[in-house]
């Protein structure tokens, strides 16, 4: 039996600093199986939100976190943590201040 590829569709919480590059939304659908996948999605639908979150290098930046569920992605495969259908992925970005 043929089973069809079907991509996994997620939902992925913004926190307010992004919220402009997304128009404005707290959630968005994304499909993909991996986050860099979901990143390449988002990307596409939200030219430039990329920069936000990565190096030009496809690296994530030091201040942004990732979370599949409760689970950061960097005690996972990083980017290349695989997702399933319902998950959300929370994307965090540490704010720093001082003198």
């Amino acid at each position: 039996m043929n089973v069809p590829d079907v991509m996994p569709i997620v939902t992925v919480s913004f926190p307010d600093a992004l919220r402009t590059r997304v128009g404005n939304r707290r959630t968005v659908a994304a499909a993909g199986r991996t986050v860099r996948e979901i990143i390449d999605v988002l990307d596409r639908d939200f030219p430039g939100l990329r920069f936000n979150l990565c190096y030009e290098t496809g690296e994530l930046r030091p201040y942004v976190n990732i979370f599949v569920g409760r689970e950061n992605i960097r005690y996972l495969q990083g980017l290349e943590t695989a997702v399933t259908t319902g998950v959300t992925l929370h994307i965090l970005q540490s704010v720093a201040g001082g003198r």
